[in-house]
This record gives C-alpha cells, sequence and structure tokens, in this order.
C-alpha cells in the first residue's frame, strides 16, 4: 500500500512539473525580449577614421539587401558630400544579413567598393530594425565617439544635409540633444491585424514616453552611447523609435524641437525647390524621384526662393 502511494505521489509530482514548464514556456514565448548588446558580431564596417577626422554629423541610413537602387541614389544625391558648410559628414548604410548566399556575397562586394556599410549576421527583416538602429547606436559608441551629431533614416527619405547642419550649428547643443518630428502623445496600437501591433505582453502600459518618428531623427552623440548602455534594461520592442523613445525616458532626456517651423516631414510633403530648401526630411520618396528632386535643387539658387 505504501509502495503505491508512493508512485501516485511520483506521478502527481511529474504532472504537475510538466504543467508548471508548459505553463512558464507558453508565458515565456509572451513576455518581452531583453536586447542583449553583445549579441552577433560585425560582419562589414565602413572605412572612417573618427579619430583622425572627427565629423559633424553621421548619417545612418537603414536600408536592406533588396534597396541598391535607393542607396546608389542617395549615394549620388545628399548622402555624396563629405563636406557640407564647412562641417565633415560621413554617410553610412546599416543592414542585417540575409539567408541569400547570393545576397550576401553582393553586399560584401559593395561595402568593398564604396566602405560604406555597416553590417551584422542577424536576419534582416523588418521586426528586426530595433537590432539594425541599435547596431548603429553600438559603432558611434565604439567607433565614432567623435562625432559631434548623428541621424538615423531611411532609405526611402529626402535629406537635406545642408539646411539640417545650418539649424545644428545654430542650435548650438552638443550633449543630451535629440530632436525629429515630435510624438508626445502616442498610444500602442492593439489591433492584432495592423502593421504596429504591439500586445499588451511586450508593452503593458497605455501611452509611450515622447519619442520622436523613426523615419528620421538626431541626436548628439553622446546619447548614442547612453541608449546604448541602457538598451539592456529596457523591455525591447520591435518598433525601434518607440524602443529609443523608452531609452530616452530612462535618461531622462526629453525630445525638443530643432526649429520653430516643422522640418521633418514623416508622411511625405509634395514637392517644391522653395519648400525642400527649408526642410530637413521628407519620406516616401523613390530613387527616381530623390535623383529629379535633387537635380531641381542643384540647378536652383536660393536667392530665387528669397520671396517666397
Amino acid at each position: 500500500m505504501a509502495f503505491s502511494k508512493m508512485r501516485l505521489l511520483y506521478a502527481f509530482v511529474l504532472v504537475v512539473g510538466a504543467l508548471c514548464l508548459y505553463l512558464y514556456i507558453a508565458l515565456y514565448k509572451e513576455l518581452p525580449f531583453v536586447f542583449k548588446r553583445s549579441a552577433g558580431k560585425f560582419l562589414q564596417l565602413p572605412d572612417v577614421d573618427c579619430r583622425q577626422n572627427p565629423p559633424f554629423l553621421v548619417l545612418l541610413v537603414t536600408s536592406s539587401h533588396k534597396q541598391m537602387a535607393a542607396r546608389t541614389a542617395i549615394r549620388k544625391t545628399w548622402g555624396r558630400d563629405r563636406t557640407v558648410r564647412g562641417q565633415q559628414v560621413r554617410t553610412l548604410f546599416l543592414l542585417g544579413a540575409s539567408d541569400s548566399t547570393d545576397e550576401m556575397a553582393a553586399t560584401a562586394q559593395e561595402s568593398q567598393e564604396h566602405r560604406d556599410i555597416i553590417q551584422k549576421d542577424f536576419k534582416d527583416v523588418y521586426y528586426n530594425l530595433t537590432l539594425k538602429t541599435m547596431m548603429g547606436m553600438e559603432w558611434v559608441h565604439h567607433f565614432c565617439p567623435q562625432a559631434t551629431f548623428v541621424m538615423k533614416t531611411d532609405s526611402d527619405m529626402f535629406v537635406n544635409v545642408g539646411y539640417l547642419t545650418e539649424l545644428l550649428l545654430r542650435k548650438n547643443k552638443t550633449t543630451r540633444f535629440f530632436t525629429g518630428y515630435l510624438k508626445l502623445n502616442d498610444f500602442p496600437i492593439r489591433s492584432k491585424f495592423n502593421k504596429w501591433f504591439v500586445s499588451k505582453f511586450e508593452y503593458p502600459w497605455d501611452k509611450y514616453p515622447p519619442f520622436c518618428s523613426g523615419t528620421g531623427y538626431v541626436f548628439s552623440s553622446d546619447v548614442a552611447r547612453q541608449v546604448y548602455n541602457v538598451s539592456e534594461s529596457v523591455p525591447f520592442l520591435k518598433l525601434e523609435d518607440v524602443f529609443v523613445g523608452l531609452c530616452l525616458a530612462k535618461l531622462k532626456i526629453r525630445p525638443e524641437e530643432l526649429h520653430s517651423k516643422q522640418t521633418f516631414f514623416p508622411g511625405g510633403l509634395r514637392f517644391s525647390v522653395c519648400r525642400f530648401q527649408k526642410i530637413v526630411a521628407c519620406h516616401h520618396v523613390t530613387p527616381s524621384n530623390l535623383l529629379t528632386y535633387w537635380q531641381a535643387l542643384e540647378s536652383s539658387r536660393e536667392e530665387d526662393c528669397a520671396a517666397v
């Protein structure tokens, strides 16, 4: 009888243990992923010596393997110049890894030719955009802390580097500075069918902290180091702009306006030469349109718009 009771107790413990393990695994899948700073290794690094020639502005452009046309257009337009208004500027592209050996080989060849690619070995998909952005922060922190400012932007953007440089010089704030298109009152989207859906497990709060649209934001280089260092203590989110906002909130750095007038346009903007001379960034610009806009801007003169 005692032996039978022991067997029943043993079986009961096994069942309860298995049930607890199942529940733990089920819950763990839904718990927020914690970003690990040491995760992944660099596959490609750009030819930039920030110690010898510290850039005033580093432009970090998130891109993917299939966006070669966009990178080519940027290299021919706003990412072309190394000196803008007397200040050193560098444009670099952020990429992850591909399952395609042909794409990986093409990226390695492109990197060797242009020396402007930062790449790590995480999978290059949309929902790893936070990893891609943090890779850029890590690169600034380790390889280019001498930069004065950094801009993170996307490959379907027009960026007026000259006007941005002018505004940054005028602002003259080089520490704990973060700016862009301010989002001060945004809420999580709970609809599962939405591209930007965030579950209660990922983000249990009802409101996001202040952040800037991920289409383009600018910050002093010390912020890259601070965000990178604090990132492991912040719940991971696939929405990179919100994730950076969470890091900023923990650091007590509040995003602020760059100019009294709107200069960042995440929703796009109808092109005109005079209008684009006085903006910083515009979204939804195709490679062909970017080349067309740039040619029109290059052949125009600023004084032609003085009375507009």
